[in-house]
């Protein structure tokens, strides 16, 4: 148990990634997400100084009342400074709203360039960066990390404005009406500043903790609520177990967040306990002032009104420092996630691969290429995965493939055999740039695809893999994520052609049908036929398909086999064959094995030539051969 809690709970005292500093610069990066909004931050900076005005001109106000009003008994000087009290407070309850409504519209507006960028950002990633990073971590950067993000440029840009601008005035008021007690006052400000910048720093350390358990929480729900972590957790896992390992990771949340509370609630204690030694200083010089009549009743009672006041900006700035601290972190990993490059990028001058018909489907070549499988740190960031931060990563310098060379031709199909690991997966994932080769070229119609727009190649090559996935969504919303200007016609064609429609008009809701977490409502067998009518519904010049009819039975298969035979006709295909009867119909069989091309040609020529295709016939292929005989000669004999 305590080895899968260190394998995936993060500890509070060995993480390198927890005790990043923000980035110099990180300030500067702000500045162009809020100048879009800079006219609503201009409304907002103004009702911000006007609040602070009126919150710096009541005590001189009230100084008047005492001294030129109750003192002489000028009952009218007392009505119309109430008033004018009174009519202060409504415009500052204006501006206070005014203040919220700006302060929410450029946070919200900010909230949404920010998700807006990181969600385009993250879709430009390679495959690569999906199979290392957790989910959890990045919904977190998008949600968690944003969130506070906007509270630097809102809440707080509109507390240091109003902030500095009282402190301003309540000092130039208070040297007014006494400069000894402004003095006094003033000499205790270092004593407020010091436990702020301490305290901050620990806080900041806190606040970055703290956001990355709550991804790795993040992370763990995510795995364990999605349709096939539950169905692994309920046939393997163990709930106690289970159960003990989110307690653990929970429990580090609460430690985090309790630690982070007290710290900050001590900046708050200090700070008080300072506002109340100094608030006694100010009684006691003031009142030996006024005793010997220095200074007024009024001005007494003005200056520690304006003291509170004082002190109130202070204990603002100290707690602000922790404040801004923690949102330039929520900055600090938005940026993070900004900064990682794409290694599949579009070059400036790409151009698009030209519309092809079925009857011009381009060639697809594999120039000497060499490939192996990015690292860790070419493709991901150690915090969005957590295991990657507790074990170095080994590295592998052998080849995936291995100087690969071969020709699939125009409206051909090519059948790809060989063991397990031999890299044909590989091959699939390179023609629609899932990666790019590391030495060497991919070429489409005699073009190197990294010259290619991405755009123009996602309309060129169509692909099924193995594991079909399906949106939680309609079935309906699932195929026109393939094409969707498609018709309702488009989409019976293109289910009738894949041998599903039936099963499609006996659901309830038809093609309306809500197919579940990742298609679960729906069999193996059914998914990866809705997967084959959205690849026939994209009808693309190029098909690719990764043991596209593995999880099918044999009537299934049989009629997916006759609606691929006619789909593909006139098609480059480039087929992952696990299937005797997909291996009869190749135009080339390439057989793969660790990398290279070991044996081309059809199945007859490398049956003859008794090589490794002969030997993987025999182990893989020679069962199936017989079973599809058994029916032939049952047919016989009853004849």
């Amino acid at each position: 148990m305590n080895g899968r809690q260190g394998r995936i709970g993060l500890r509070l005292d060995d993480s390198a990634v927890t005790r990043q500093k923000v980035k110099t610069g990180t300030v500067r990066r702000i500045l162009p997400f809020t100048l879009r909004y800079r006219w609503s931050l201009a409304l907002l900076l103004l009702t911000t100084a006007l609040d602070a005005v009126i919150a710096a001109s009541s005590p001189l106000i009230l100084k008047v009342i005492i001294d030129q009003g109750i003192m002489p008994k000028k009952l009218s000087v007392v009505v119309t400074l109430s008033l004018t009290i009174a009519g202060l407070a409504l415009v500052d309850a204006v501006a206070i709203y005014a203040q919220t409504w700006f302060s929410a519209r450029i946070g919200e507006g900010l909230v949404y360039d920010l998700r807006t960028k990181v969600f385009a950002h993250i879709q430009r990633q390679p495959l690569a960066f999906f199979t290392r990073a957790q989910t959890g971590s990045l919904v977190s950067r998008l949600n968690t990390d944003i969130v506070g993000a906007r509270q630097a440029v809102t809440t707080l840009l509109s507390q240091a404005v109003s902030t500095l601008l009282k402190l301003v005035l309540v000092l130039s008021s208070m040297f007014y009406l006494s400069w000894q007690i402004s003095i006094a006052a003033l000499v205790m400000l270092p004593f407020f500043l010091f436990p702020a910048k301490m305290i901050g720093q620990r806080v900041q350390r806190l606040s970055r903790q703290g956001m990355q358990l709550d991804a790795e929480m993040g992370s763990l729900m995510n795995e364990r609520f999605n349709v096939s972590g539950a169905m692994l957790s309920k046939l393997y896992g163990q709930p106690d177990q289970e159960n003990s390992l989110f307690a653990s990771m929970a429990g580090k949340v609460r430690d985090i967040a309790v630690v982070g509370v007290v710290w900050s609630r001590l900046l708050f204690v200090v700070v008080t306990v300072l506002t109340a030694l100094t608030t006694a200083l100010v009684y006691g010089i003031g009142g030996t002032l006024a005793v010997h009549g220095a200074i007024g009743l009024g001005t007494l009672v003005a200056m520690v009104t304006l003291l509170l006041q004082l002190y109130g900006p202070v204990n603002t700035l100290s707690g602000m420092q922790v404040s801004v601290m923690t949102a330039l972190v929520s900055f600090d990993r938005v940026f993070e996630v900004l900064d990682l490059q794409p290694l599949i990028a579009e070059r400036p001058d790409a151009e698009s691969l030209p519309a092809a018909g079925q009857a011009l489907a381009p060639e697809i070549a594999f120039d000497s290429v060499f490939f192996r499988y990015p690292s860790a740190d070419e493709v991901s960031l150690a915090s969005l995965e957590n295991i990657a931060l507790r074990r170095p990563e080994r590295l592998d310098d052998s080849w995936t493939l291995d100087g690969m060379s071969f020709v699939a031709p125009a409206g051909k199909l090519t059948a790809l055999v060989g063991p397990s690991g031999a890299g044909k997966t590989t091959i699939t994932q390179l023609v629609p740039r899932l990666y790019d080769a590391t030495q060497g070229a991919v070429r489409i119609g005699g073009r190197d695809i990294r010259d290619l727009t991405l755009q123009s190649l996602r309309d060129t090559v169509g692909v099924v893999t193995q594991e079909a996935h399906l949106f939680h969504d309609t079935l309906r919303a699932n195929l026109l994520f393939a094409r969707p200007d498609a018709t309702e016609d488009d989409l019976v064609q293109a289910c009738t052609a894949a041998r599903i429609w039936d099963t499609v008009v006996a659901l309830s809701d038809g093609l309306d049908t809500v197919v579940g977490d990742r298609g679960y409502r729906l069999s193996g067998g059914e998914k990866q036929r809705i997967a084959l009518a959205r690849l026939l519904l994209k009808s693309p010049p190029i098909v690719v398909l990764d043991e596209a009819t593995a999880h099918l039975d044999s009537e299934s298969e049989a009629a997916i086999q006759r609606a691929l035979k006619s789909a593909l006709a006139g098609r480059t295909s480039l087929v992952i064959a696990h299937r005797l009867s997909t291996i009869r119909e190749a135009d080339q069989i390439l057989v793969v094995e660790a990398g290279r091309i070991r044996e081309r040609g059809t199945h007859e020529e490398l049956l003859e030539a008794g090589g490794l295709y002969a030997e993987l016939y025999r182990t893989q292929f020679a069962q199936q051969s017989s079973d599809e005989l058994q029916p032939e000669a049952s047919a016989a004999g009853t004849a």
